[in-house]
């Protein structure tokens, strides 16, 4: 427990200050976990970070990631095309390989390529937008805030599993904890800058956030049990790896620009 909680400090002091020194560095600090996270995906479904389609997918990652308009000044292909030439990309890789890339693995790279890369793609692209780090934060406080919430109010609390099968120590009392939490974060930033964000629009956010992250923490439990693996990797010490600390971020942020909510 020590150990975890020294890392989580170290880790979000050191994003906080990436986030707070600018577009450009906390987009190169999302660029290198986003390929990170690809890497340890790809092992993670038993595959080598270097064989021509995890190339493709590693490929595919970046030019999702970096935003090339505000670095470059570059108009990059909307999404549907790049999504698309991937897939193509991928299946070629089959025929080119007579099957020995199996279109079981190109699904699973591709999936992973979509799964990570828009949901880094997101996060910088919220930075990037006008009062970006008052959105930024805002997000991030709840996705936070609500693990906190929901792993102190299950164990003051607690009484019902809330899915065993998949995650056997979440409670629904958590989930309640960490939403309540959540929603109170929001209306706090909505206090503090009115004109960006009403009551209402801020408590609708705030829910929101708390169980999509919620959600995403579970979609990578499921995934991790079916793999039978505990943790993705091991670069954070007493957290895993890079997905298991960011399995929210990756859902939330695609969501909540998807449903038009900042």
């Amino acid at each position: 427990m020590r150990q975890r909680i020294v890392t989580g400090i170290l880790a979000a002091a050191f994003f906080l200050a990436m986030l707070a020194a600018g577009s450009v560095w906390y987009a190169l600090l999302n660029i290198a976990l986003a390929i990170v996270g690809y890497g340890e995906f790809v092992k993670l479904n038993g595959m080598r970070t270097r064989n021509p389609a995890s190339l493709v997918g590693f490929a595919g990652i970046i030019y999702l990631v970096v935003p090339w308009n505000a670095f470059f000044g570059w108009q990059p292909l909307p999404h549907q095309t790049v999504i698309w030439l991937l897939m193509f990309l991928f299946f070629a890789l089959t025929v080119f390989s007579e099957n020995r890339t199996s279109i079981d693995k190109i699904a699973l790279l591709f999936v992973g390529v979509v799964y990570i890369g828009l949901g880094f793609h997101y996060m910088i692209y919220t930075r990037l937008q006008p009062e970006g780090l008052f959105w930024t934060l805002l997000l991030f406080g709840c996705i936070w805030l609500t693990d906190v919430a929901a792993y102190f109010g299950g164990r003051l609390f607690g009484k019902h599993l809330l899915w065993p099968s998949i995650s056997p120590k979440k409670t629904v009392e958590g989930a309640v904890s960490g939403a309540i939490v959540s929603v109170a974060t929001a209306l706090v930033f909505a206090l503090i800058r009115p004109d960006l964000l009403a009551l209402h629009e801020a408590a609708a956010i705030g829910l929101i956030v708390s169980l999509l992250g919620q959600l995403g923490d579970l979609i990578q439990s499921a995934y991790k049990r079916v793999r039978n693996i505990k943790d993705s990797g091991t670069i954070l010490p007493g957290h895993g790896g890079i997905l298991d600390r960011t399995d929210s971020w990756i859902i939330v942020f695609p969501f909540v620009h998807l449903l038009g909510l900042l």
